[in-house]
This record gives structure tokens, C-alpha cells and sequence, in this order.
């Protein structure tokens, strides 16, 4: 079982930056795809962003242009680099590792977003 933690939360002012880290047990080529999703405050689970095992990428409408993730293979490691930030992406951000039918979960950062 592969283990997934995040790192990187905080608080930034409206139109700041921050980058999330996902650092994997072992290596994030043995998945799928690697995603993140955020959960805003009374709001259900959402999808953010994902990167799959050939480095494609793909967006949610809402972080397009504002958000980039990206991998380092050598390292383990996911990021997704946050600019631009607004006060509803504030949220708790969870890495997610896909193999087949298996879907591990990280334990969440969290983001706060002030105006």
C-alpha cells in the first residue's frame, strides 16, 4: 500500500501563490495517474488537477491558467504550484494516487484564501 503526504498548506492573501507537495512511498510511475482534489468547506470533494504516468495533464475549469501540476519522478513527488489564488479555492487538498480499480488518498493540506 502506497503511502501519499502532503505538504505546503497555509494561508495567503487573495492573488498569492503557494505550492502543494505530494511526496509517494515509491515510485509515482507505478500509478495511473496522480491527481489533486480539494474539499471547501460545506462542499462535497472536487477535482483540480491530474497528471498521468506519460505527463499529460489535464485541468478543472475553475484553476485553468492558475494552476499547474507537475511530477518529479526521481523524487517521488507531485506538485501542484497555485498562483493567482482566490478566496474559494480555500479548502482542504488531498493527492490521489490511481492504479487500476485502487485509489489511495493522502491525508490533506489546507489552503485558506483571505480577501
Amino acid at each position: 500500500q502506497v503511502q501519499l503526504v502532503e505538504s505546503g498548506g497555509g494561508w495567503v492573501q487573495s492573488g498569492g501563490s503557494l505550492r502543494l507537495s505530494c511526496a509517494a512511498s515509491r515510485s509515482i510511475l507505478n500509478f495511473n495517474r496522480m491527481a489533486w482534489y480539494r474539499q471547501g468547506p460545506g462542499k462535497q470533494r472536487e477535482f483540480v488537477a491530474v497528471i498521468d504516468s506519460g505527463g499529460t495533464t489535464n485541468y478543472a475549469d475553475s484553476v485553468k491558467g492558475r494552476f499547474t501540476i507537475s511530477r518529479d519522478i526521481a523524487e517521488r513527488t507531485v506538485y501542484l504550484q497555485m498562483n493567482s489564488l482566490k478566496p474559494e479555492d480555500t479548502g482542504v487538498y488531498y493527492c490521489a494516487a490511481f492504479f487500476l480499480s485502487d485509489l489511495t488518498w493522502g491525508q490533506g493540506t489546507q489552503v485558506t484564501v483571505s480577501s
